[in-house]
Order: structure tokens, then C-alpha cells, then sequence
């Protein structure tokens, strides 16, 4: 029987792959904290616990129709993003993936009342929030990539979240889920960005969506999921991104509304030009991921 060992919202903005030296031009002298906190979590969390496999939560690829899951056996090759080519440019990428387990989320989240398919076509694209976050986290595990239907409201994740977690019980191994991508997500302007680049949380879309922000960060690092899933209604005013499904998929893969793992941040809440961006790790409580008492 399979374990979900801990569970990480992780941001995955092109800003943590530039070079130090534009990194530090872009943030007035300082380092953004999303880069070595990417770092500290490898070394104190991933070398640590030693995940067979991460499931990532990709909000970039937005399926239509139905959730995906990459069933390759592995994955190799160069990525070149479309939207940030200047800095994420021919990045190298190779690592095994785990049939066994896509195709058995894809059969759990169907016989959970939603639509999914496992794909192993060689010509599947990948996007830069599995590329971003391997690169930092990545070592010897087997990954799992999770397109999330663009379509999807938080019933839906919810059945995704579901379905993976039975998934995981259904088979041997000590799995991650990454939910890769950030919380409230509007754009400064072209014309002004670039005015709102440094990472100081002031430079964030507006203040209610920093203050929404900040709310749900404290209702993670006191375990209170429930709340951050029924004020969903509200959040949603400030465009979280992927529709907070990598978030709403990764707690329900643990008991959604039940869970009570509490949130380590492993960096500043910052800004990334308006978007509000952060890692927040939880890590399985010894007692388990739901409150049996409650």
C-alpha cells in the first residue's frame, strides 16, 4: 500500500531560472527568496524523506475536455518556452516516469464520476512548471506530470485530488504532490511591469489580492484547509492561478476539507510582476493528514 509522505504549493515563476546576476539586477540587489528556499527544500525535505515519485500538478497545462497524467516511462529532451524564450532557453531535462501509477489515477478519478486519460505519446508537450520545479527538486524519483482541465471548477479538482490519492493506496511507493504554480495571478500592464518587478509583496496586482493572499497563508500554516476551500467563492475575485486547482487537487488528495497539515513556508510570500508567488511545504503529520477525533 502507497503513501502520500508530504505535499508541497510551490511556485514555479521564470524569474528562479535567470542567472543570479539578472535575478539580483531585476530585485533591486537581493535575491529572490524563491531560489534558495527551492533549494533548502531539496536539501531538508527531498534527500530526507526520498520520494520514489512526485506527482506534479502542472497549472500550465490546461487540458479542455478532461484531466491527463503522463504515463511514459520516461522523459528526455530540451524545452524552450514560448512566453519567456529569453530565459528558459534549450533547458535539458531526463527522468523516469511511473505507468503504473498515472494510468491508475486516470482509472480512480473515472470511477470518481470525472474524466481523465493516461498519455504516453512521445510528442506530448511539457511546460516549464514540471520543467522549473525538476530542475531544483529533481533526483533519482520517477515523475508524474498532471494537466489540469481548464474547465474544472473545485468539485472537479476535488475528484482529481480524490482520485489520486486512492491511486496512491492502490499501489506500492512514497509518493510527493506538488501543486506547482502560484496563488492571486493578475498581470501588471506591459507598459508598467516593469516598474513592478522586485519581489516586495507592495508590488502585488492590489492590496485586497495581497490580503487575500496573505489570509490563506495563514489558514495554511495553521492546517485550516476547510476554510481556505469554502471561501473558494470569494478567492476567486482575485484570479488565483489555475483556478487554485493545483491547491484544491493536492489537499484532496489528503482529506481535502479534513486535512490538517500544517504549512512550513519555505520562502517570503513575494511578488512576481502582480502575481503572488510562495512555497508552502506540508509534510504528512505523524498522527495522519486528516483529525480522526474531529
Amino acid at each position: 500500500m502507497g503513501e502520500i509522505i508530504g505535499m508541497g504549493l510551490l511556485s514555479h515563476v521564470p524569474t528562479i531560472m535567470l542567472d543570479k546576476g539578472t535575478r539580483l539586477e531585476l530585485n533591486e540587489g537581493r535575491e529572490i527568496s524563491l531560489v534558495p528556499g527551492l533549494k533548502r527544500l531539496k536539501a531538508e525535505v527531498f534527500d530526507r524523506l526520498r520520494p520514489d515519485t512526485v506527482v506534479i500538478l502542472d497549472t500550465h497545462w490546461a487540458t479542455t475536455v478532461e484531466f491527463v497524467t503522463t504515463s511514459h516511462l520516461r522523459r528526455s529532451g530540451h524545452y524552450t518556452s514560448d512566453e519567456l524564450p529569453r530565459g528558459m532557453t534549450s533547458l535539458p531535462f531526463d527522468f523516469p516516469g511511473n505507468p503504473a501509477l498515472a494510468r491508475e489515477i486516470a482509472r480512480e478519478v473515472v470511477a470518481g464520476g470525472s474524466w481523465c486519460s493516461a498519455i504516453d505519446n512521445e510528442d506530448l508537450p511539457i511546460h516549464y512548471p514540471t520543467i522549473n520545479t525538476w530542475t531544483y527538486l529533481g533526483g533519482d524519483q520517477r515523475w508524474v506530470g498532471v494537466g489540469l482541465a481548464q474547465t474544472g471548477e473545485a468539485k472537479d479538482f476535488a475528484l482529481l485530488g480524490e482520485g489520486i490519492g486512492r491511486a496512491v493506496a492502490n499501489l506500492d511507493g512514497r509518493v510527493i504532490v506538488i501543486a506547482s504554480g502560484g496563488m492571486s495571478h493578475r498581470f501588471h500592464s506591459l507598459s508598467t511591469l516593469r516598474q513592478h518587478e522586485a519581489s516586495d509583496p507592495r508590488h502585488i496586482f492590489t492590496p485586497a489580492a495581497r490580503a487575500a493572499d496573505e489570509e490563506r497563508l495563514e489558514w495554511m500554516r495553521a492546517g485550516n484547509h476547510r476554510q481556505i476551500i469554502d471561501t473558494m467563492d470569494d478567492y476567486k475575485k482575485f484570479a488565483p492561478e489555475g483556478r487554485f486547482g493545483h491547491y484544491l487537487a493536492m489537499v484532496a488528495a489528503v482529506g481535502g476539507r479534513e486535512c490538517v497539515a500544517t504549512g512550513e513556508l519555505f520562502s517570503e510570500y513575494e511578488n512576481s510582476i502582480g502575481t503572488g508567488q510562495v512555497h508552502v511545504w506540508f509534510e504528512r503529520p505523524e498522527s495522519g493528514w486528516t483529525d480522526a477525533t474531529a
